[in-house]
């Protein structure tokens, strides 16, 4: 496992969005939790944060770290590492501290 982590860790991360209705996100570690409105993923370069209507994962590549995702885009938005104790937390928790 730890091959494997090292091997995410040497992706760039990067996002392409095209009008707002695929998403594509490398260097993603792993995949918190998501549902048709919201996505929460660790990337390389922290927590990031998806929020859109009628979400998908279309695709998940856990060699490369990447990961698309069609719907509508409304937000992508990046937060500090979630510490462990606040992960039993909800997520909205976290962003309205």
């Amino acid at each position: 496992m730890e091959k494997l982590d090292d091997a995410i860790n040497n992706y760039n991360h990067g996002i392409t969005l095209v009008e707002r209705k695929s998403l594509i996100v490398t260097g993603v570690k792993k995949i918190e939790n998501f549902d048709d409105e919201e996505f929460l993923m660790e990337t390389n370069m922290g927590f990031l944060i998806v929020k859109g209507e009628e979400l998908e994962l279309i695709k998940l590549d856990t060699m490369q770290g990447n990961v698309s995702i069609k719907g509508i885009v409304k937000a992508l938005t990046y937060v500090e590492d979630v510490k462990t104790k606040d992960k039993e937390q909800g997520i909205f928790n976290r962003l309205f501290k």
